[in-house]
């Protein structure tokens, strides 16, 4: 069937498209290595991100940068491999590593702040109180490529007033017309988007100041806004004054920044990429090419759950942006600083499967791993790490998530939602508190920002968007009093014999059939039988074997597991082979012949007798079986198990059983390693 033979072989388009680091001493050997690696391992497609440790004779848009990126451009168009710019070095995106402010002080970040003593230069807005709120600059920065020119040190770039048009012509200038200048011919084949990485009004290191720009006080004073009221700002309250700013600035960095942008990007044959500030920012997703968004820092994790927290609403709020936009792709800045505060490089091969699942299961098509490094040498391992590419420890079997990527990308692109419940919400407002029962109860939802809201309408007790119809409402402003509340009666996704609260779903139309896509959110196997919300045969696809089988009602998701039910006709079903089901062997006495703590690699030997069925071992953390000297497959995360049905022939079957400890051990803290 259709929907099989496009996820056998996904084209290259889904890709994962990782951050690639340029951040040491580049050469045009290294950097065309390094790309036919990537390519090797399955990757077919880069994001050229300058970074901290760039060398001070790399000057960022230098000839000489650019002669570097040249070299990559080359290399990738010969590989098939597609490039995304970096608009900024290094980041916040807006100040061109502090060009856009050179020679003009005027450009700098503008904020308002509180003072007890106005200084010279302040704009005076209010006073009350003995208190000024006054605008000034804010002094912000941004993260450079080159050592000395990070937070706080003395040569951080200044941040320029992304709100000002003036700043933002000035940066595209500096910035997309250089690419341009000297890129032109693969704009549009090669070069597929210009990457805008979470702007900041203010800056970075900036504290106790709100996002300002020059002639802001006549546009919020026009609108019917009193300045005193933005008192409040600093009392954490909220008043009609507060919440009119709010709108404003966001209308205004939509409208100066973001569409500015969008309109340089389509005009040149590519696409605005990238993320916002914020996870909940979905108004300002609608200038995106491919909205975006930004899982960093563990902000939703397995230890604390997908569902806390204003983060939690990212995947989601990016993938009903580019549903109601028409846009086919949305993305995710995945795996950046997500393994933990405490040892940043002790990231597993568990957690990377829950990050992806957790934003699969959500509508995310388009994966942007943080991030592959150029160079680990010296300091450059501790900015930002993990390395979650060439110097990963799943690195040498990478093809393995390639391949998921793909197929977890293309499953979820060129689909056809199927939720009955809207969630009206205003930018910034997301409430993840109230759409979490409708995830731990597997019904559909889909968030309807406000700029859509006057695109709805009532008709028979639904409410329609285009072409999405909703038969419950979330309404805070109960705009549509016609529409049910009663979210919870609404059909589900997939019906459990008992409740699932891990259980994450998501009902679609892919290629004609009917699909629901299955993860498992939660530490423990999930054991039950479902019924699906339509009628007729039902397969079962194994996204990360790219195995399919006959479904019969009874679900077996383990802890990390994902699987596709569809619903299929008689001739489809039985072409399906039923799911195998090895009887499992008992794990054999295992001996340590080696241990190479430069690598951070042990290898075991065992012997069994001939026979067949499932071996299971416990390890930390990947983990590789040879069956006299046969490959017999590779684990990311445990229980490690290993099919070994037709390998086991002869009266004594050598085992070697190869365990690759967390890159924690090599770059970070000591990670325990090895059989358990």
């Amino acid at each position: 069937m259709q929907l099989l033979e496009t996820l056998r072989d996904p084209s290259p388009e889904f890709t994962p498209i990782p951050f690639w680091f340029l951040n040491g001493d580049l050469t045009h050997r290294e950097i065309r290595r390094q790309l036919r690696d990537f390519h090797a391992h399955g990757v077919s497609g880069v994001v050229l991100h300058p970074r901290m440790g760039l060398p001070r004779r790399v000057g960022y848009l230098s000839e000489e940068f650019f002669a570097y990126i040249r070299t990559a451009l080359e290399t990738c168009r010969e590989l098939d491999m597609r490039v995304v710019f970096y608009d900024e070095g290094m980041y916040p995106s807006g100040s061109a590593c502090g060009q856009v402010v050179r020679g003009h002080p005027e450009l700098a970040s503008l904020g308002i702040t509180v003072t007890d003593t106005p200084a010279e230069g302040d704009e005076i807005l209010a006073q009350r109180g003995g208190k000024t709120l006054v605008a000034r600059f804010t002094h912000g920065t941004i993260r450079g490529v080159h050592y000395g020119e990070d937070d706080f040190e003395p040569d951080a770039p200044l941040s320029a007033d992304i709100l000002n048009p003036e700043a933002v012509a000035r940066f595209i200038e500096l910035t997309h017309e250089a690419y341009y200048r000297h890129f032109s011919e693969y704009f549009g084949g090669t070069v597929i988007g210009f990457f805008t990485d979470e702007p900041s009004i203010t800056g970075r290191c900036v504290t106790g100041m709100k996002p300002w720009t020059r002639g802001f006080s006549e546009i919020y004073k026009n609108a019917g806004g009193d300045p005193a009221d933005l008192f409040a700002l600093f009392e954490d309250r909220r008043n009609d004054g507060t919440r009119l700013y709010t709108k404003l600035i966001v209308e205004r960095e939509n409208d100066v920044y973001y569409a500015a942008l969008s309109r340089w990007c389509s005009e040149h044959g590519i696409a605005l990429m990238g993320h916002p500030d914020s996870s909940d920012d979905i108004e300002r997703e609608r200038h995106f090419g491919v909205p975006g968004q930004d899982l960093v820092y563990r902000q939703v994790s397995p230890e604390k759950g997908d569902l806390v927290g204003r983060d939690s609403v990212q995947g989601k709020c990016s993938a009903d942006a580019a549903r109601l936009l028409g846009r086919r792709r949305n993305s995710n800045e995945v795996l950046g600083v997500c393994g933990g505060e405490e040892n940043p490089w002790s990231m597993t091969g568990a957690d990377v499967k829950w990050f992806l699942d957790y934003l699969a299961v959500r509508g995310v098509n388009l994966f942007i791993p943080h991030a592959f490094y150029y160079s680990i040498v010296g300091a450059r391992k501790d900015e930002r790490p993990p390395d979650v590419g060439p110097n990963s420890v799943w690195w040498p079997f990478y093809d393995r998530w390639t391949g998921y990527i793909r197929r977890i990308s293309c499953l979820m692109t060129d689909t056809a939602l199927r939720a009955p419940v809207a969630v009206l919400c205003r930018n910034r407002e997301l409430m993840p508190e109230t759409v979490a029962p409708l995830f731990e109860n597997q019904i559909g939802f889909m968030y309807i920002p406000q700029s859509f809201w006057d695109r709805c309408h009532t008709e028979n007790g639904e409410l329609t968007c285009g072409e999405y119809h909703f038969t419950a409402v979330v309404d805070p402003e109960n705009r549509f009093p016609e529409v049910s509340r009663d979210i919870l009666a609404q059909e589900r996704d997939i019906v459990p014999a008992t409740p699932q609260p891990s259980l994450r779903a998501i009902r679609f139309e892919k290629c004609g059939t009917e699909c629901v896509f299955l993860v498992n959110a939660g530490e423990t196997d999930i054991e039950t039988e479902v019924r699906l919300p339509f009628a007729g045969k039902i397969g079962q696809y194994d996204l990360w074997t790219g195995k399919a089988y006959r479904f019969n009602g009874a679900l077996t998701l383990p802890r990390r597991g994902s699987l596709l039910l569809f619903k299929c006709g008689d001739a489809d079903f039985a072409a399906l082979p039923e799911k195998p089901a090895p009887a499992p062997i008992e794990a054999p006495e295992f001996t340590l012949v080696s241990h190479d703590p430069t690598r951070a690699v042990k290898v075991y030997e065992a012997e069994l007798p001939a026979g067949d069925g499932a071996l299971t071992v416990e390890a930390e953390e990947a983990a590789a079986l040879s069956v006299n000297g046969t490959f017999a497959g590779v684990s990311f995360w445990g229980p490690h198990t290993f099919d070994l049905t037709g390998l086991l022939t002869e009266e004594r079957n050598s085992l070697t059983l190869t365990v690759a400890g967390s890159r924690a051990n090599l770059y970070g803290k000591k990670v325990p390693y090895g059989l358990k």
